[in-house]
């Protein structure tokens, strides 16, 4: 996912408003929405594209052209039955990726069941750090330890297959350190600079969050 994608937050409290406020600040065309009017009114400042509706009724998603969206994020946990009922109406309407937040396993389970692509504990999951993920194209996962620095689990790219470390030196290209690899199940900290990389394994390195830029 990238900045180049669409993107709709349905809920606007304290997790949902991270995540539109972080796209949209990064230059993603995002969509808003909230059923309360005061939230949708304290969000547009900050957030272009804001509606109040009710995204429960399968004509507000029809309205809001929700089918030309590729990515939906739910963020109503407090109310399973909205979330249930939201996450069907996009993927009918064949939204790609539906990403929902959940108050509870139990909760997981069900958004999972009726279509949700990726359900996320808010509790571990924080908004931004959700955003940033989905518009780091190629990244996996991202873990700031600093304002400058993250730790990010990185796919390797079909150039770099068949190299090794000391041939690709990602540190002089990329600012990249790399402190693990994984393949499988399994990961390796004592990594070999002269072993080849394979197309299935993943790079645990930590990068310089300026340049994260160059590996797009």
């Amino acid at each position: 996912m990238s900045i180049h994608k669409t993107y709709a937050v349905f809920g606007l409290g304290r997790y949902g408003l991270s995540v539109a406020k972080e796209l949209s600040a990064s230059g993603a065309e995002v969509l808003a929405v909230d059923i309360s009017q005061e939230l949708v009114n304290d969000a547009i400042d900050e957030i272009p594209i804001c509606k109040c509706a009710d995204v429960t009724d399968p004509d507000v998603i029809r309205q809001l052209g929700i089918s030309n969206i590729d990515t939906v994020i739910i963020a109503m946990a407090g109310n399973l039955e909205a979330s249930v009922m939201a996450v069907t109406l996009c993927k009918e309407a064949g939204v790609e990726t539906v990403i929902a937040k959940c108050a509870s396993e139990m909760h997981r389970k069900i958004l999972s069941r009726v279509g949700a692509d990726i359900v996320v504990f808010p509790e571990s999951e924080s908004g931004t750090r959700l955003a940033k993920n989905l518009l780091s194209s190629g990244f996996i996962d991202i873990i700031e330890l600093s304002e400058n620095m993250s730790m990010i689990e990185l796919d390797v790219k079909d150039e770099w297959a068949g190299k090794n470390l000391l041939q690709l030196d990602l540190r002089k290209k990329y600012s990249l350190n790399v402190v693990a690899i994984k393949q499988n199940n399994d990961v390796t900290i004592n990594v070999d600079p002269q072993k080849q990389l394979e197309k299935n394994m993943k790079l645990i390195v930590i990068a310089n969050t300026a340049k994260l830029n160059k590996l797009k």
